[in-house]
């Protein structure tokens, strides 16, 4: 009698072990299927990570040009910008982004886009209009991820001239100082791009850039 007891007794632990293996096994399923289904989203499925992937590309952009004619100041604005850098794929990862993910050419991707932002502008009327000189026309905006007060960079206006940037689907408008080269027509800090951005969004479209000084 014991001896039967004694093998019942093995037999249910067997069944309790067998049991908490496929249960164990079940659960490792589920986990990775959700992972699955969070799979990071490209620049293509998302507008956040579009902007991104832009910001990413013109500093990567600005790089090579510091690299392809160094001067005496390439390396520490090469240093800066790969700081730069690594703080976007920080955003990108933050933002469930492909991290790493690059875009570059944001001016060249939209040939129609001239037409159609100077007659935006007129239609925006008023004081936006007025008050500078229009310039790069159909250039998108986006943020570089440099800290410090509202600024600007260009490759196309040296340090210290004033641009000021509307985004035309909201009317907002930041008014600043280009304080360093990079790989657009202007490329604004964070301080200045939280001015005039849209919730949840990394790009600009449709986007007024203006010389003011």
């Amino acid at each position: 009698m014991s001896r039967r007891r004694t093998l019942s007794t093995k037999k249910k632990l067997a069944l309790l072990v067998s049991a908490a293996t496929v249960a164990g096994g079940g659960a490792f399923v589920m986990a990775t299927t959700s992972n699955a289904a969070q799979a990071p989203k490209s620049a293509a499925e998302s507008s956040v990570c579009q902007g991104l992937a832009t910001a990413l590309g013109n500093n990567e952009r600005f790089i090579e040009g510091q690299r392809a004619n160094p001067d005496a100041q390439s390396e520490a604005r090469i240093a800066n910008r790969e700081a730069v850098i690594q703080q976007i794929k920080v955003q990108q990862e933050a933002s469930g982004c492909v991290v790493g993910e690059s875009a570059q050419g944001s001016q060249a991707a939209q040939p129609s886009a001239p037409a159609e932002a100077a007659g935006d502008a007129g239609d925006a009327g008023g004081d936006a209009a007025a008050s500078g000189q229009q310039v790069c026309n159909g250039s998108t905006v986006t943020l570089s991820g440099a800290g410090g007060a509202p600024a600007a960079s260009s490759n196309q206006f040296p340090v210290g001239t004033t641009l000021k940037v509307t985004n035309l689907d909201n009317d907002k408008s930041t008014t600043v100082e280009v304080t360093s080269a990079s790989g657009s027509c202007a490329l604004l800090n964070n301080a200045a791009f939280e001015q005039v951005r849209e919730p949840g969004k990394f790009l600009i479209r449709r986007a007024l850039i203006e010389k003011v000084g």
